[in-house]
């Protein structure tokens, strides 16, 4: 059920910013009365689900999800039919059209897609405001990963700075040091103040496991497992870890430290019920495990940050919302263009992009991500590439320039090398995803 409710969410959001994409370019060409002779929702070879024709307009559904499609009259586009361009140029075709009306026409799905970003972040704002766990709120510091701890951070510290500035939202912290040129990473341990650097050396590692730290918070059972050594230890839902082995101890990395360094043998531990500390010796399995699960609770243990928005105010903080994921994505671009980093390897496809859904419905998670996707659809969209967006716009702008546009037949070979280009990075990012699955 979960995996169907991933899927639906992620057709959905995909059928959306596919129409209005599309729609971005088919209002722009009636605009300057071209003529559109397909709108469709995603690929048609060979069959299409649905279509009707209505006016000079065939509309329609194709079968493959890759995307979708307008087919402007006069125009050497994805579907590689010349035909039209044998015969002699008409009114309504994209051909005849100014420069500058065909570079509106080939940049309105683009804008579609940002404006529609900027819209749902606005709105989400609106309807649910803000909520985050604010940096400086942490005050048992960082529980960290292996790789936060080959780097040289240790649990506890304390985050103060990133690149010399303070990072308001714990969230972003991982995301900064990855991310910004400056990696030098200030944090308050114990009554020191420590600068760790992050190398450069680090960064193909970082992309693979970019969750560095999670919050410390004091060790709450939540669920003790049946049949596992804990329960027949007497440990209860609501005990509160205060020593191990006779010293004190209150942290969850604290418990797994000392479980995995008595794998097979057994610990003792204090805990704190009603108000008074009992200590049980509990087994610890040969995998290093008791059986006991976390309290997870951010707000239990931490003061966290809320920001409401008025309808007014929601479309300036949507705006920066929109501007900062669109600047972060092109970042994490970047990375794809340093080999050192190797963030090709983390490239996934369809199903790397299903699996960002939540596993139930929640139409806040569905809005965040379909905004995040439509900024991805636009930036891509524009790169310079033929065959998309931004080849065309590329061609157009040289037109503009020079006053001379590329020959039919240059632009035709130049749309079948972007078309082989994308359907070989499809391959490699999808042919990513299945070998993951296999791991």
């Amino acid at each position: 059920m979960e995996i169907l409710v991933k899927v639906a969410q992620f057709f959905l959001s995909l059928s959306i910013l596919v129409m209005l994409h599309e729609l971005g370019h088919f209002c722009a060409a009636k605009l300057f009365g071209v003529r559109v002779e397909k709108f469709y929702i995603f690929f048609d070879p060979w069959f299409s689900l649905f279509k009707f024709k209505r006016g000079e307009t065939e509309y329609g559904v194709g079968w493959l999800p890759l995307g979708g499609y307008v087919k402007i009259a006069g125009m050497i586009d994805e579907s590689m039919d010349t035909e039209q361009l044998k015969q002699a140029p008409q009114p309504y075709e994209f051909r005849t059209k100014p420069a500058w009306q065909r570079l509106i026409i080939m940049v309105a799905g683009v804008v579609v897609n940002f404006l529609l970003a900027l819209f749902i972040y606005s709105m989400v704002l609106f309807a649910w405001g803000e909520q985050y766990l604010p940096t400086r709120s942490l005050t048992y510091g960082v529980q960290c990963d292996s790789l936060a701890l080959e780097l040289g951070f240790r649990h506890g510290d304390r985050i103060l700075t990133v690149g010399g500035h303070e990072v308001e939202n714990f969230q972003m912290v991982a995301h900064d040091i990855l991310l910004e040129s400056d990696r030098r990473v200030v944090v308050a341990r114990g009554a020191d103040t420590l600068t760790v650097h992050v190398p450069d050396e680090a960064l193909a590692q970082l992309v693979k496991r970019p969750l560095l730290f999670m919050p410390r918070m004091p060790f709450v059972v939540a669920e003790v497992r049946p049949d596992m050594p804990a329960a027949r230890a007497g440990i209860r839902p609501g005990d509160r870890l205060r020593s191990i082995n006779g010293q004190p101890a209150m942290f969850f990395d604290e418990l797994r430290e000392a479980t995995n360094q008595h794998r097979g043998d057994s610990i003792r531990l204090g805990l704190l019920r009603d108000g008074q500390v009992e200590e049980t010796t509990v087994a610890v399995t040969e995998q290093g495990m008791v059986g006991i699960m976390q309290q997870g609770d951010l707000t239990k243990f931490f003061e966290t940050a809320r920001k409401d928005y008025s309808l007014l105010a929601s479309f300036p903080a949507g705006a920066q919302k929109g501007y900062a994921t669109a600047v972060s994505y092109l970042k994490q671009l970047k990375l794809m263009f340093k080999p050192q980093t190797k963030a090709y390897e983390s490239l996934g496809g369809f199903i790397s992009i299903g699996k960002i859904f939540p596993g139930v419905w929640d139409w806040q998670s569905f809005w965040l991500l379909t905004a995040f996707l439509s900024i991805i659809l636009a930036i891509m969209n524009i790169l310079p590439i033929p065959a998309l967006d931004g080849g065309h716009v590329l061609f157009l702008l040289y037109e503009m320039v020079v006053g001379r546009k590329p020959s039919d037949k240059f632009l035709l070979y130049a749309q079948m090398v972007g078309m082989a280009l994308l359907f070989g990075l499809l391959i490699y990012a999808n042919g990513n995803d299945i070998i993951r699955l296999f791991r």
